[in-house]
């Protein structure tokens, strides 16, 4: 792509099909904070790009592009390869048909594609020089050279190297380059008298591995895709043949479609099923954790009828624990019909109902505002709200996630901060009948289409987890491992057990190296520690101000409050029908390595100011 013009005006668009809108956000906010215009593509255009061919969908997109002045286009589709070429080859014939190129005498200077790597060779193989792919390998600076962005225009934030993230990368280079990490067996951790038997735990089992020092226990997200529903029902069995016998894994988490999510038990004919595995009854369920064992099994929520989905988990898996979005898996991200506050409403309501279990609660929150731009402040209160929310329900063992890498271009020791400032006020919680269970991963874009790229990445991140707690040997107690070829393709099998070694391989080395001083034990880094004590005190002050602010906070309609009013940014966010104005109207951009608020000047608010004038605001 030539080299960008001052007035360029960039429009993004995806299918409504796709739920993957992480690489879209990304992108929008780069080009954002080097002074580009950008609109993500409203859903009436998300649904035309579907079927372009179509007339009344065509006009809709030109008339989209011509009332914003767009003069390049982005498309990005992370699904199956075909159906992407097929999608974006139709919108660009569609558009040179209609003379939208400067060429012809339109508005459009150039157009790109982002999709996964075998997508791009496709488009490139239709198109070739016609059009710039991106397979998402690209770092971000990488990527606003290849859109032909000014150097001069680059966030200097951007630019900012990281002695400590170099050192991970070495660690990591040398460590999958040796090879030594095809040499990890199994630990001991199934060796209590209830392993795998009906009476099994997350509990138990956690327990038993701490008392032996052989945590983390490991968690990875499973499922082929086959379009044929029993068909891949069957071949899911085959790949849990596969786990229980290497031993890596102990807990299964079934890769569930978006159609079983929100529309179990009913007719699916016609209904396009989005990838994952389609179960559709509860028989197919209880076969799946039969065959799982003595691997726990845990799956997705449901999107609707919340609470008896929940119930139905406990009846045919008995889910090892459970996981709720809070805010999110609703109308605002496409994943479900409920509003946000009846989301919150059928959430509380099915945390009471876990309570009563006993069974342990993940709230999956954090990364998800992550996703759509917020700072890194509201990523660790978004944590904490739904932490207390679920102590005051009665939950006695929290599943902390922390997602790391998200966004990408973080630097490790605000990476660092983030996690252990999050874990500090979430564990400031705990009493007698409340513990804190920390779960660390990997960025979903972080990892790159280059294989063994990936694999040094998936050892990088591994040593990142640690660094979170590295004075001790059981921290974290659960790693959730992505696995390196996700960029790609859906791991198999010998790939996640391979994944697994890797990341294994990768802790033991780690902690040997500190051990013996060749690493630095980042528990006493000046910098990493001014980062946590800066962030600490900003985000408990913020959280002091809500709880004074909202005296119902730790309701459903106190965090629909906090939502509502913008007290958690999400500037990313498609919020096609306006209805969340106040959370979408605040600017974030790469401050210091991380993810901070902006003035329209550019400068950081602090989150205790942007509170006061929000509440000022509300009267």
């Amino acid at each position: 792509m030539t080299r960008l013009q001052e007035n360029e005006i960039f429009g993004l668009v995806k299918t409504d099909i796709d739920v993957h809108t992480l690489g879209i956000t990304t992108i929008a906010h780069l080009l954002r904070d080097c002074g580009y215009e950008c609109y993500i593509s409203p859903n009436e255009i998300s649904v035309a790009v579907e079927s372009i061919y179509k007339l009344n969908n065509f006009s809709l997109l030109q008339k989209w592009i011509s009332d914003h002045n767009i003069t390049r286009i982005g498309f990005s589709y992370r699904l199956d390869p075909s159906e992407a070429k097929d999608y974006f080859c139709h919108l660009f014939y569609e558009m040179k048909n209609h003379n939208l190129f400067v060429e012809n005498g339109g508005c459009l200077r150039g157009v790109f594609f982002a999709g996964l790597p075998d997508a791009c060779l496709l488009v490139k193989r239709e198109l070739g020089e016609q059009v710039l792919v991106f397979p998402g390998d690209e770092t971000p600076i990488e990527s606003l050279q290849k859109l032909g962005v000014p150097e001069s225009k680059f966030p200097k934030d951007l630019k900012l190297n990281s002695e400590y993230d170099n050192m991970r990368w070495a660690f990591a280079k040398d460590l999958i380059e040796s090879e030594t990490y095809k040499c990890i067996t199994p630990q001991d951790h199934l060796g209590y008298i209830e392993a795998g038997k009906d009476s099994d735990s997350f509990i138990k089992r956690v327990n038993y591995c701490k008392e032996r020092h052989t945590l983390p226990l490991i968690r990875a997200h499973v499922g082929p895709y086959n379009p044929n529903r029993l068909e891949a029902i069957k071949e899911f069995f085959s790949w849990e043949k596969d786990l229980v016998k290497a031993h890596l894994l102990d807990i299964l988490s079934i890769g569930s479609s978006q159609l079983t999510q929100s529309k179990f038990g009913e007719d699916w004919n016609g209904l396009p099923n989005g990838g994952g595995i389609p179960v559709n009854s509860e028989q197919e369920y209880q076969m799946i954790k039969e065959a799982a064992s003595p691997m726990l099994v845990r799956t997705y929520a449901g999107t609707k009828n919340v609470p008896d989905m929940a119930k139905m988990h406990e009846r045919c898996l008995n889910i090892s624990w459970h996981a709720l979005s809070f805010w999110w898996f609703c109308e605002i991200d496409g994943r479900g019909s409920n509003s946000v506050l009846e989301n919150l409403k059928e959430h509380f309501e099915t945390i009471k109902y876990i309570a009563s279990t006993g069974k342990p609660l993940e709230p999956n929150v954090p990364h998800h505002f992550a996703f759509r731009g917020t700072d890194d402040i509201s990523y660790i209160i978004s944590g904490y709200l739904a932490a207390k929310s679920a102590k005051k329900l009665g939950i006695r063992n929290l599943i902390l996630q922390n997602m790391l890498n998200t966004p990408k271009y973080t630097i490790g020791l605000q990476d660092l901060a983030k996690g252990r400032t999050m874990l500090q006020l979430v564990r400031e919680l705990e009493d007698d009948n409340f513990t804190v269970h920390l779960q660390s991963r990997a960025g979903l874009d972080y990892f790159s289409p280059d294989l063994d790229k990936a694999k040094i990445q998936l050892a990088a991140v591994t040593a990142l987890m640690d660094d979170i707690e590295p004075n001790d040997r059981d921290s974290p107690e659960i790693i959730h491992v992505v696995s390196y070829c996700e960029a790609v393709r859906l791991a198999t099998p010998p790939v996640i057990n391979e994944s697994i070694q890797i990341t294994l391989a990768a802790l033991n080395k780690y902690r040997k190296l500190r051990a013996i001083g060749q690493i630095e034990n980042m528990a006493y880094n000046q910098e990493l520690n001014e980062r946590t004590e800066d962030m600490y005190q900003e985000a408990k002050e913020a959280i002091r101000i809500l709880e004074r602010y909202i005296p119902n906070l730790y309701t459903a309609e106190g965090l629909y409050r906090v939502f509502k009013e913008g007290f958690l940014p999400v500037p990313y966010m498609i919020d096609s029908n306006n209805k969340y104005n106040e959370a979408t109207m605040w600017n974030t951009a790469i401050k210091n390595g991380g993810i901070r608020v902006i003035d329209e000047k550019g400068k950081v608010i602090r989150t205790s100011v942007r509170y006061d004038k929000i509440i000022s605001c509300h009267g």
